[in-house]
């Protein structure tokens, strides 16, 4: 795989069952590669490590005045140096090329368990802790991979450099064949207390990462309330607490750093004091002893290597077990795909679970009272619920029965909260659609007028809306614009079944009634649910559910369910207890005496919250 050819057309099926599976599972599907830069860093330390026995060979010449040894050592020499090049410009471009389709790899699957798990995620993983993951977590996993390579061409450099030097010069070979490796595993026992302070930084690092999206995310909320400061100081201290655990890694790193110096020139001072007695006895020749010498100081570069894999896999495992965990993640309720290369179905739309039915064509509001519940409903009604139960039906065929696109593309849920990514106005409305919709139609019945005025002014170089740009997150928007467009998002695609989750929470009395009329006209036979409590929306509905505590409780129109439902009108006129039984008095004592007028000692008579609120909905309307 080389890195023109990304992405994979298959990432493959990752094994998420811990950290160091995970690493070996991406080490296995890059077998190629990791053999490739395991040839060509042979090459490149095999051929620097030779040099010292050229050299060696060539001082021996040079004190015994052969010319034809000296000539054969300086063609040993460039031999060496060929190698040297070669086999390091290719070990660089193969590792670098293992790093990152490792990373895109990584990427790729962690892309394809979002796209699958959907809004499910965020309500199981953090959210920061995703986006850790898929940014210095991919990393981090990509060096590790490319990473082993080096070092095993580097330890096996090692192995035949020893071997070498016992055949070459026994006596010395011996001493530097035995040295070696206890330099190679002097650092072991600093390395777990290194790797539990490196967990402990990764670790810290990870929640200052997922505060610190929080609070992004939240930010002009966060300055509504007052709680700006609030956040900023818990973050200043999460970050306090990153640069201390970093402090003391580092220090053990630098400690590890520095015995892998000292150890090499006390090896070094060991061979020269013995070679130097060896040579006065006239046992070791100039030569070798100068070879000897150079090949313990050319060793020190191999030898790096065993430092980097420690600190490659300390940092990497944290972050390998982090992205095991959100691949480990399934679906509440899997498809099984039994259905592959039916049509898309059609028909009306109906949970089991709670009794819902959304028929086929019409305009169907959804009234829950707890927002949370309203928004796991909507989940199951888009087939990726976020607990297990049984399937949603549409047209009579179980959602969870089609493969995952197909139950996307037969059912589109627009949540509370949808995300704007950065770009043009018209790349994000570049989503799949059926063609019949344009995105003037779409703008136009969100009542995006305003929202295009305010993108042409921020982008001083767009002329048309359409090249305007909008920011990461859509912050330079208000909530309600952000809305307006994510609402023209979803209308563009024109699904058979639209599912939106109080599609209308942050715009004005005004603009929610031309947004509810243009939306009922554009869906015109199109499968529409709302989730709403809006009694804008719910008077033009088709048909009104009421679910309370998982079930269906009331099902009808708005006007008819306000009156003789209270719990229905509890949620839509935010009574309180005291005045929805003030309401039922009120209407009792009207049953009574149906012609006499209800006067209250504080005043003249009064009408209830429930007048003032049909004839406040009725203003609206004919104002719109």
């Amino acid at each position: 795989m080389q890195i023109q050819d990304l992405p994979y057309p298959d990432p493959g099926v990752p094994d998420a069952r811990s950290g160091p599976r995970f690493l070996w599972w991406l080490f296995r599907n890059q077998l190629g590669g990791q053999l490739k830069a395991l040839a060509w860093g042979l090459l490149h330390f095999l051929s620097v490590s030779a040099l010292p026995f050229c050299v060696g060979v060539a001082v021996q010449a040079v004190i015994d005045r052969s010319g034809t040894r000296l000539a054969l050592a300086g063609g040993l020499l460039a031999l060496c140096c060929a190698g040297n090049a070669i086999g390091e410009t290719f070990l660089h471009r193969t590792a670098v090329t293992n790093w990152i389709t490792a990373a895109a790899r990584v990427q790729q699957v962690l892309a394809r368990k979002t796209a699958q798990l959907g809004s499910a995620l965020t309500r199981r993983v953090a959210a920061g802790e995703v986006v850790a993951v898929s940014t210095g977590d991919v990393e981090k996993i990509g060096w590790f991979v490319e990473a082993w390579s080096r070092f095993t061409a580097a330890a096996v450099t090692i192995v035949v450099v020893c071997v070498g030097l016992v055949f070459y010069q026994p006596a010395l070979g011996t001493v530097v064949a035995v040295g070696l490796p206890v330099l190679a595993v002097a650092v072991l026992p600093l390395l777990p207390r290194a790797t539990r302070r490196a967990d402990l930084q990764r670790e810290k690092a990870g929640r200052a990462t997922e505060l610190a999206s929080d609070t992004v995310a939240g930010l002009r909320v966060l300055r509504g309330i007052g709680g700006e400061e609030l956040f900023l100081d818990r973050y200043r201290r999460a970050s306090q607490e990153v640069r201390h655990a970093a402090v003391r890694s580092a220090r053990m790193w630098s400690l590890i750093s520095a015995i892998q110096v000292l150890m090499p020139g006390l090896l070094l001072i060991a061979v020269v004091w013995y070679g130097v007695h060896l040579a006065r006895d006239g046992r070791v020749s100039i030569g070798e002893l100068v070879a000897v010498y150079s090949s313990i100081m050319i060793l020190t570069y191999p030898l790096r290597h065993f430092e980097e894999i420690a600190m490659a896999y300390s940092f990497s495992r944290p972050s390998a077990r982090r992205a095991a965990r959100v691949l480990a993640l399934e679906r509440a309720t899997d498809t099984g795909g039994s259905l592959d290369g039916a049509e898309v179905p059609t028909g009306d739309l109906y949970d089991p679970a709670t009794g819902l039915i959304a028929p086929a064509g019409r305009l169907t509001a959804v009234v829950c009272g707890d927002p949370d519940a309203a928004g796991r409903l909507a989940e199951r009604l888009g087939g990726h619920p976020s607990e297990e139960g049984t399937s949603v039906l549409l047209g009579g065929v179980p959602l969870d029965e089609l493969p995952l696109d197909r139950a996307r593309t037969a059912v589109l849920v627009q949540d509370k909260d949808p995300v704007l990514l950065s770009g043009t106005l018209r790349e994000l409305l570049d989503v799949p659609r059926s063609g019949e919709i344009g995105a003037e139609e779409a703008l136009a019945a969100a009542q995006c007028g305003d929202v295009l005025a305010a993108l042409v002014q921020g982008s001083l170089d767009a002329g048309d809306p359409m090249d305007a740009r909008i920011t990461e997150r859509g912050r330079s928007l208000s909530g309600g614009q952000r809305q307006r467009l994510a609402l023209a998002r979803s209308l563009i695609t024109d699904p058979g079944v639209l599912v939106l989750d109080e599609p209308t929470s942050a715009v004005d009395s005004h603009t929610e009634a031309r947004i509810a009329q243009g939306m009922r006209n554009l869906r015109a036979g199109r499968t529409t649910v709302v989730f709403t409590s809006s009694p804008l929306l719910l008077d033009l509905a088709d048909r009104v559910v009421l679910v309370h505590e998982g079930e269906v409780a009331a099902v009808g129109v708005h006007r008819e369910l306000v009156h003789a439902e209270p719990r229905y009108r509890a949620v839509v006129t935010r009574e309180t207890e005291e005045e929805a039984a003030h309401s039922e008095a009120l209407g009792e004592s009207l049953r009574e005496a149906p012609g006499e007028k209800t006067t209250h000692k504080d005043g003249p008579a009064k009408g209830s919250r429930l007048d003032d609120v049909l004839k406040e909905l009725e203003e609206i309307e004919e104002s719109a």
